[in-house]
């Protein structure tokens, strides 16, 4: 379901990504497979030095239908950006992509916390993000973040996924210790 970024995916990556229902949701965009060629080698040197975390995403053939990353990482938290191609749109994959990365973040690589900026008005994502169960609006809770996401426009909601929450919700409240031993 996820592997990690590769620049053999670029040309597959780079025709889903442009299409208009996908691309003003894409934080790193490109207009031209060269520019994405460049943005790819760019974030693969970025995790390299722990900066971000980033998948692709892979449907049941292992073909490549979009990314999921872990972006401007502090303090062990970092901003959850996600993109599918619209052929696969609806079709079940954003939820397992998510809870595959979410599982890597929290139990393999440290991960204590993960926000999400959802412009208020994309509703595809607001949909996603609160089928989640451990996550929680967090606009009041981390004030700087939320001032910070809309410094240039105030449009975005803050959400956030705490390890604490993920644990509590999959282990009822199990401290992390006997999780990890089971």
């Amino acid at each position: 379901m996820l592997k990690k970024r590769d620049l053999h995916d670029v040309p597959v990556l780079f025709d889903l990504m442009i299409h208009p229902e996908v691309f003003p949701y894409v934080r790193q965009k490109a207009s031209t497979s060269d520019e994405f060629y460049f943005l790819t080698k760019q974030t693969l040197e970025a995790e390299e030095r722990g900066e971000l975390i980033s998948r692709t995403i892979l449907d049941e053939w292992g073909q490549p239908i979009g990314t999921i990353n872990l972006f401007d990482i502090q303090d062990n938290k970092g901003f959850l950006a996600t993109w599918i191609g619209q052929p696969y749109f609806g079709k079940g994959y954003n939820q397992p992509a998510k809870e595959a990365f979410f599982q890597e973040l929290f139990f393999m690589l440290d991960i204590e916390g993960i926000f999400m900026k959802i412009r208020r008005s994309n509703i595809r994502s607001l949909k996603a993000a609160l089928k989640m169960p451990y996550v929680t609006k967090a606009n009041e809770q981390y004030p700087e973040v939320y001032d910070w996401i809309n410094r240039e426009q105030n449009v975005y909601d803050l959400y956030m996924i705490s390890k604490e929450q993920y644990l509590f919700h999959y282990y009822g409240g199990q401290q992390e210790e006997e999780v990890l031993e089971a």
